[in-house]
């Protein structure tokens, strides 16, 4: 009888379960045209203030407006979508934020900038939880990677935005922006491609992985609360974040008499900072656990956050680099930290995520906005900065690592 033993290395992992990195990029690069494309908008606010003679009040309802339409859109799209997946949604997601953005560099009046924000607003609505989903689908186990190196395209495409902006839309006027019209395009072809393998492959993936996920055995109780703190430290980030991208350049303008090209130069700075944080956030929770990276992040900033309002020219540069940097790495650890606690409901959790996001990001825009009007930006920034203290929450999150060792523990004593 003979024994045939083969030395040629197996691979556990089929080619259905491989890192899909092409599918990652493609979405990480659309990431980048839709948040660059949304961040325009922004980014112009003075432009469209000295036109329009807006209040900043005015400034922060066209935020909430956008924000306000993808938070309340995001959460029905990724519960349907857990349901009745649709390949091609991300390329028609990205034709509504064309539609958006065109009528965005015709518009005649305010009611029509509201009217285009809402479109742009319905477009993220759709890309964002279906491509978080399609991140996850591209994984190939590495979840933490995977949603860093979707998320890092639109942190990208937020720090080109006031850049463009500057270069592009501030010399030719408001109407320039039907020029980007051209990046949409390109959003929407690589997206189609993104479809037929969502189709032919995400769907398989989907299935398998259905079958092969544990599901959450925590107790509903632990589940419901370390959802409300994940909430809480998600408001305390996006109302920060808000701070910065809506009032920024007028808080250097006004502070440090800056010219608009020079303070969306900071801005750029600033988001630039954030993308380098969103890619290291996703693998370091990968490594050394969500909970760790989650904590670090939200309280970690205070320090600098707490330093901002009464630092000159260079030191509010050189502060706004650790404070986009570290606050930016908890949000891919908060995405996946969630979708373990409910992994049957990827698309909900995602489009929960962005949802709550991009709703705090307005609310945020709009209360800050009022306040600014009210007091000063000078006072906005000092209230601001003592949001990072609700990072101290983190404390009640669940270790998910320990829990799922110490309930396999059993199982395999049961096997002996």
């Amino acid at each position: 009888m003979e024994i045939s033993v083969s030395l040629t290395p197996v691979n556990t992992q089929t080619p259905a379960e491989k890192t899909a990195f092409a599918i990652l990029i493609m979405i990480s690069v659309c990431h980048l045209l839709n948040d660059m494309m949304q961040t325009l908008l922004s980014a112009i606010y003075p432009l469209l203030q000295t036109s329009y003679g807006l209040s900043f009040a005015q400034i922060g309802a066209i935020t909430l407006t956008f924000q306000g339409t993808a938070s309340i859109l995001q959460p029905m799209v990724g519960f349907y979508i857990d349901r009745n997946p649709r390949p091609y949604s991300l390329a028609m997601g990205m034709g509504l934020t064309l539609v958006g953005l065109v009528l965005f560099s015709q518009a005649g009046s305010y009611p029509i900038l509201l009217v285009a924000a809402a479109l742009v607003g319905t477009g993220s609505s759709v890309f964002h939880p279906e491509s978080s989903r399609v991140a996850r689908m591209a994984s190939g186990g590495r979840h933490g990677l995977a949603q860093s190196l979707f998320q890092v395209g639109g942190n990208a495409g937020s720090a080109i935005g006031p850049l463009l902006a500057a270069l592009i839309v501030l010399r030719h006027g408001q109407t320039s922006l039907a020029w980007f019209s051209v990046a949409a395009l390109l959003g929407i072809y690589l997206l189609i491609q993104v479809g037929h393998w969502y189709k032919r492959h995400g769907l398989m993936r989907l299935k398998s992985r259905a079958t092969a996920d544990v599901p959450q055995t925590l107790p509903r109780g632990k589940v419901a609360l370390a959802l409300a703190v994940l909430l809480a430290l998600m408001f305390s980030k996006f109302f920060y974040m808000a701070s910065m991208s809506s009032y920024f350049i007028f808080y250097l303008m006004d502070k440090f008499h800056l010219p608009v090209r020079n303070a969306q130069l900071h801005l750029f700075v600033f988001f630039g900072a954030v993308a380098i944080g969103t890619i290291t956030g996703g693998p370091l929770g990968d490594r050394f656990g969500r909970k760790v990276v989650i904590w670090a992040s939200i309280l970690g900033v205070l320090p600098f956050t707490l330093a901002l309002p009464y630092a000159n020219l260079f030191w509010t540069g050189v502060l706004t680099v650790p404070i986009g940097m570290i606050l930016a790495s908890a949000f891919p650890a908060i995405v996946v930290y969630a979708q373990e606690l409910l992994p049957a409901r990827v698309g909900t959790v995602a489009g929960m995520s962005f949802g709550f996001a991009f709703g705090m990001g307005g609310i945020g825009a709009a209360v800050l906005g009022h306040l600014a009007d009210m007091t000063s930006l000078a006072y906005v920034y000092h209230v601001c900065s003592f949001l990072p203290v609700i990072g101290l929450l983190a404390i009640f999150l669940p270790d998910l690592e320990t829990e799922s060792r110490r309930r396999r523990k059993p199982a395999a004593v049961k096997a002996l």
